[in-house]
């Protein structure tokens, strides 16, 4: 099959016969014109190869147009005898009164409407496309103060949870992971605010009040596991904010301290595949991690073998 680009291939040729014709004397010079065209087309249509000929008329540009289709083969011959009947067509279209701009023109000319199961198929495919395309799209950013809200509530009642559990167990300190913050170590710090808020008795529903209980705090993002950890003042004799968080950052490879305080001390450790760190995955193991830690200071319950003495508390302690 002859191409023109790789994807712009043809089996047929057409060639166009066209002129302008007047509206005056109640289109006479189309009536004429359609009179030459009836006079040739016997001798046209009976060209080897042809596979159509139509009629092309157009009331508002004043078109006249005629169109002989071939094979690709068959034009070549045509083509050798010098499109006949051509040249006495042009002849008498040309004579006409009223008839002007008379032209010629050859180019390819393909059918190209699908058939119904064909159609299936290029639909099939489209949808597919569109849907893969939309996968790989980036997600539109959630609006920041929607975002600030679900933050600051998933806070609010963590820590009334927190408060609660730790009532229980008789704990001055608390690791647990949370989930809106995404990774995001300036929302992690608006989190733990909202938990450590004091409580507002005449609120409906009771938010924070977990100020007095120290706690570090992991929220797991694509790129990163963000992680705060938080000592209350009558607490800070006992244990330094600074040397807690890092002593669990650095079992793992790729972590950075981005803020020291005697009171609040954030960091984060950057998802790295090749290394196998992803934040998800040793988010728990990060919480062993810093209650092992206390334990070592005698800051947490001793672990005596019993798993349920164990206090290890992560998403699925805090059903929503």
């Amino acid at each position: 099959m002859p191409e023109i680009t790789k994807s712009v291939k043809f089996d047929n040729i057409a060639r166009e016969w066209r002129c302008k014709w007047s509206a005056d004397g109640d289109k006479a010079s189309l009536e004429a014109a359609q009179k030459v065209l009836e006079d040739v087309l016997a001798d046209l249509s009976s060209v080897e190869g042809v596979s159509s000929v139509q009629r092309v008329v157009c009331g508002g540009c004043l078109d006249f147009k005629v169109v002989t289709k071939l094979s690709a083969t068959a034009f070549g011959e045509w083509e050798k005898a010098k499109f006949a009947p051509e040249e006495e067509f042009l002849s008498k279209l040309k004579a006409i009164p009223g008839i002007s701009t008379v032209e010629t023109q050859t180019y390819t000319l393909e059918e190209v409407k699908l058939n119904k199961k064909d159609i299936k198929k290029a639909q099939e495919k489209k949808e597919k496309a569109a849907a893969a395309a939309a996968e790989a799209a980036p997600a539109a950013p959630e609006d920041p103060a929607k975002k600030l809200k679900k933050v600051l509530k998933e806070g609010g009642k963590r820590g009334v949870e927190i408060e609660g559990a730790a009532d229980m167990g008789g704990l001055q300190f608390f690791c647990t992971s949370v989930d809106e913050p995404q990774g995001d170590v300036e929302l992690l710090v608006k989190c733990v605010e909202a938990m450590n808020a004091k409580s507002d008795p005449s609120e409906e529903e009771r938010k924070g009040g977990s100020g007095r209980i120290g706690k570090m705090v992991f929220s797991a993002g694509t790129e990163q596991l963000a992680v705060l950890a938080y000592v209350p003042e009558d607490k800070r004799s006992d244990l330094n904010c600074e040397e807690w968080l890092e002593a669990v950052l650095k079992t793992q490879p790729g972590y950075s301290m981005l803020s020291k305080g005697k009171d609040v001390s954030t960091g984060a450790i950057a998802t790295n595949a090749d290394k196998g760190v992803f934040p998800l995955k040793i988010r728990e193991g990060l919480i062993l991690e810093a209650n092992n830690f206390l334990r070592k200071k005698g800051l947490f319950p001793e672990d005596d073998g019993d798993d349920d003495d164990e206090f290890v508390f992560g998403d699925d302690d805090f059903p929503s």
